[in-house]
């Protein structure tokens, strides 16, 4: 049997996910603002950085392939509660290797443990905040993915108020990983026991029922749709994972800005992304996913082209605005798609987000080595046509039969 669900229980479980998004995103947020320091204690120069980051995308990609199978061993509480601990285990090792004992191999390790937990988090939680939504018979998975923003908004600000005190970065690791293990332990008590993510509440049965859950798994990956969400899902994982790792980089260098001009261009990105994230949801409810997915493709698409082209930096900025307004809803929205059909949600999200996450992990470095061949600000036109190729693909995002939220009411 499985829990009942009343309206405070619901209520319960969406405000855990909301937890539990914020907090991965304070964790991200903290190691990447202090990259800088951790580079300067290692000795090591931007080419072993990016191998850093290499193998903590490689270990995300074994992460998002474990995450359908840890569902069906161990349910979506106990699978939250392992992955966001190997996440906060991950970063007390980096804190270890890039401060206390400065070791590159450890770092290495580290990194690749948050990776790993950080994967299968981001999957489980997006399942979660799926099942919540169709509880809920209205399309909240965008202001799931504004409480990940808000982490890592709150996770850079505190990242530049702790360099600026000249605290550790094994230190600033550690109590954050505190907050993000402890604020996992009270937030998993409130996800209820499901038998569409296989809790394990009937352990006789578990074994059929697993054996059964692991061939879904698999089949879903010869679905046609789950490849097309999984275009969405890469053109706008390339928008916005570009501007996280390039923009400021494009302001300098393509744009002759000051570092302090690229730092204002990266927040003006990341508030228009997450200003949209938090108000989007009813605007999903009133035109449907589709239409919503092709209106913001073009806004994205025609944003990063005015970044491109602009004569100034103010324009430039409208550009960045525009561009992060039509990448804010890709990604939560293809995953909400994924997830339509609640007996293949766990499936559905890994296989559609492995796509997306193959973008979001090794899009970056693929731009910075045909940028260093042609320049940065000719390489993101690729990013244009990768939004394109996402607004294209947008008709997949269609809900299915029996789906609760994305139809619109027109």
């Amino acid at each position: 049997m499985q829990e009942t669900l009343t309206r405070t229980k619901i209520v319960a479980w969406r405000n855990a996910i909301f937890t539990v998004f914020f907090v991965l995103g304070l964790g991200f947020a903290a190691w990447a603002s202090r990259i800088p320091a951790a580079k300067v204690n290692l000795g090591i120069n931007d080419f072993e950085v990016g191998i850093l980051l290499f193998v903590s995308g490689g270990a995300s990609l074994v992460g998002l392939s474990l995450a359908p199978l840890m569902l069906v061993r161990w349910g979506a509480r106990r699978s939250l509660l392992l992955a966001l601990l190997t996440f906060s285990a991950g970063m007390v090792i980096v804190g270890f290797g890039t401060d206390a004992v400065p070791s590159y191999a450890l770092a290495a390790v580290g990194l690749g443990t948050m990776g790993l937990g950080m994967a299968a988090t981001d999957i489980v939680m997006n399942v979660e905040g799926a099942a919540v939504e169709q509880e809920l018979s209205r399309t909240i998975m965008p202001l799931f993915h504004a409480l990940f923003s808000l982490g890592t908004v709150a996770g850079a600000g505190l990242g530049i108020v702790v360099t600026a005190w000249g605290i550790g970065v094994g230190v600033h690791l550690w109590t954050v990983a505190a907050v993000v293990a402890a604020s996992t332990v009270v937030a998993v008590t409130f996800v209820p026991l499901r038998e569409s993510t296989d809790d394990p509440v009937d352990d006789d049965a578990a074994p059929a029922t697993r054996r059964e859950r692991l061939r879904a798994t698999l089949a879903v990956w010869r679905e046609p749709r789950i490849y097309f969400i999984g275009a969405i899902m890469l053109g706008m994982a390339f928008a916005e994972g570009g501007a996280n790792d390039w923009l400021p980089l494009a302001v300098v260098d393509g744009h002759d800005g000051t570092q302090a001009q690229g730092a204002i261009a990266l927040t003006v990105f990341s508030i228009a992304m997450t200003v949209v994230r938090a108000i989007g949801g009813p605007l999903v409810d009133r035109f449907g996913r589709v239409w919503t997915l092709r209106i913001l493709a073009i806004t994205a698409g025609a944003g990063l082209i005015l970044f491109i082209l602009a004569p100034s930096f103010p324009i430039a900025l409208i550009g960045v605005a525009l561009w992060g307004v039509g990448a804010s809803l890709g990604f939560p929205l293809g995953m909400s798609a994924a997830a339509d059909d609640p007996t293949k949600a766990a499936a559905s999200v890994s296989a559609a987000a492995t796509i997306g996450y193959v973008a979001f992990l090794c899009g970056p470095p693929v731009l910075g080595w045909i940028s260093h061949q042609i320049g940065l600000l000719p390489t993101l036109w690729i990013i244009v046509g990768l939004i394109a190729l996402s607004g294209l693909a947008s008709g997949a995002a269609k809900p299915i039969a029996g789906s609760k939220v994305g139809a619109g009411h027109h």
